[in-house]
């Protein structure tokens, strides 16, 4: 058995992963990975890239550019143009990012799952003087991005952006193993949650939807474009901030560092796109939520 089929062996098991992947420091760990990948000298860059390679099953042939001046860089790459197809049709909202279909379902009230046995809130997610109607009984679906996928997310529609409010909190690890494990562990890392209304015909008009990115371990940054600020565990500036940011559909909104979890919160009406379902893999501007 070779190096790295050892190691991913040894990462099955659940046991040793959680202890490797949680019980380390684990936001003294984020920063001191955050400072390294944006070192930008040739042999670190090439060097932690290739032990990142090693790791996982990183591909960059679809990056607009094939050559990067540190991990950082590598890391918020950027896509070929037309590396993606936009879902266009009226009545679809397309997936904000590349990621594997977490936990998804109806809301129940304001009740949410992030593994089966494991609920948590809106109001534990977005803050309890957030008003919840416009999601309340609507539905869900939970985007986990690995580490090798493509991190930057889109407009998943026509919409505008009218408030974000950032959550500071811990770097746990977000992959299905903790989840199932950590009680409310969305609701204790690091996360954004960016408000939305939709722009369009017919009954899409004026809908609310919630994009909700959590950050982890290894990637406690979340860039959006429209806010000339960077989210991070350092980050002591305004937590809620008003905005009126225009996307078009699959337009880019910002970026994580590494990769992590992108929460889509949806009205009532709304309902996962046929052929899809838990453990399936999406590509930014496919069709993943129909009307």
């Amino acid at each position: 058995m070779t190096l790295r089929k050892t190691i991913h062996s040894l990462l099955a098991h659940e046991d040793l992963n959680f202890l490797l992947t949680n019980r380390l420091p684990r936001r003294w760990l984020t920063q001191m990975v955050g400072r390294l990948s944006k070192i930008e000298n040739p042999l670190i860059a090439q060097t932690s890239i290739a032990i990142w390679k090693f790791f996982s099953a990183l591909d960059v042939s679809e990056a607009k550019q094939q050559h990067f001046k540190s991990m950082h860089d590598c890391f918020t790459r950027q896509l070929k143009d037309g590396a993606r197809t936009i879902d266009q049709s009226a009545d679809v909202m397309s997936s904000p990012v590349d990621a594997i279909i977490g936990a998804h379902g109806p809301i129940e009230g304001t009740r949410v799952f992030q593994a089966k046995g494991f609920p948590y809130t809106l109001e534990d997610l977005l803050g309890h003087e957030e008003d919840l109607e416009p999601w309340r009984n609507g539905c869900f679906v939970t985007l986990r991005l690995t580490s090798s996928m493509y991190h930057r997310f889109h407009a998943p529609y026509d919409c505008t952006v009218d408030k974000v409010r950032y959550f500071s909190g811990d770097t746990w690890n977000v992959n299905p193993i903790a989840l199932k494990r950590v009680e409310k562990l969305f609701c204790k890392n690091e996360r954004a949650f960016i408000s939305t209304r939709l722009i369009g015909a017919g009954a899409m008009n004026g809908q609310r939807i919630a994009l909700v990115p959590v950050a982890a371990i290894l990637v406690a940054s979340i860039r959006l474009h429209f806010l000339d600020v960077l989210f991070h565990m350092g980050y002591q500036g305004a937590k809620t901030m008003a905005c009126d940011a225009a996307f078009g559909k699959g337009q880019e909104m910002g970026w994580f560092q590494h990769g992590s979890t992108v929460i889509v919160l949806a009205p009532s009406g709304f309902s996962l796109c046929q052929g899809l379902e838990q453990g399936t893999h999406v590509r930014m501007g496919q069709a993943l939520l129909r009307l």
